[in-house]
């Protein structure tokens, strides 16, 4: 039987990482080890590395950097020093010439010598803040994953990386929302304050009871959709952009990270 959501979020983030290494937690990370960061994951070969730390670079709301591994080392030690990223995360997924080929719960028998890993900002962060100021998280309310769409959002391009922004969204009331641009904005290192709020149509999003990544979520009458950029942006240009091979985490099934949330608070 799984702990409660009380005891998953006074889980440690060694702890919650043990879970997910012997197995025993393959499912979305939202709502583990309060107080903690997470962490977007995508990884490639070094020939690439540059060129997507030039993307990332120009590209800070969808992807903020937090660490990047020396090549072949598998340990984020600047987020996570006693992690490990080919056991540590729920679930990958290996894309391929823009293809999803596999998703696995390890890259012990895939992990390569000259692979970099590359640790994004995830929204995950700012989930805490915003229920201790009473605004609703919809997925994490109805125990599913966070709805995320590929948008219209063009990214600025580096090398071969190119594309438009993945976007997570969670409905609230207007006030809400404008608590919530206040809130978030204090975390520029993961995703800061909203991209859009309101018409999905807007940013390129036809339903959206029908997420690209992630699972759909009720928007309530007298609710609008916010909107927020997003880590699975590369998993997005890794499709678009057709790049030959990019390892990451499943959406919503993050790395968590021994940093607290308040190192990226800006006040």
């Amino acid at each position: 039987m799984q702990p409660d959501s009380a005891a998953l979020a006074a889980l440690s983030p060694e702890q919650a990482r043990l879970m997910i290494r012997q197995g025993e937690w393959q499912k979305p990370t939202a709502g583990l080890c309060a107080g903690y960061t997470q962490a977007n994951l995508a990884i490639l070969p070094k020939e690439w590395a540059f060129d997507f730390l030039l993307f990332c670079q120009r590209n800070p709301k969808p992807c903020p950097l937090l660490d990047v591994t020396d090549a072949g080392s598998a340990i984020p030690k600047m987020v996570a020093p006693k992690a490990d990223l080919r056991t540590d995360i729920p679930k990958y997924r290996i894309y391929q010439h823009g293809e999803l080929t596999d998703e696995v719960t390890s890259l012990t028998e895939l992990w390569q010598d000259d692979w970099v890993g590359f640790l994004l900002g995830c929204s995950f962060t700012f989930e805490h803040p915003l229920l201790a100021e009473g605004i609703p998280v919809r997925h994490i309310e109805s125990g599913k994953n966070v709805p995320m769409y590929i948008s219209s959002l063009p990214c600025q391009d580096a090398g071969p990386f190119g594309g438009t922004m993945v976007v997570s969204m969670r409905p609230m009331t207007a006030a809400q929302a404008i608590r919530a641009v206040q809130i978030t904005s204090r975390f520029p290192s993961v995703h800061g304050a909203p991209v859009h709020i309101g018409d999905p149509a807007e940013i390129g999003i036809l339903d959206i009871y029908k997420p690209d990544f992630g699972d759909a979520v009720e928007v309530k009458p007298g609710e609008v959709p916010v909107f927020w950029a997003c880590g699975v942006t590369p998993q997005a240009v890794a499709i678009q952009s057709r790049i030959p091979l990019m390892v990451t985490h499943a959406p919503g099934h993050m790395l968590i990270c021994d940093v607290k949330d308040s190192a990226y608070a800006v006040f």
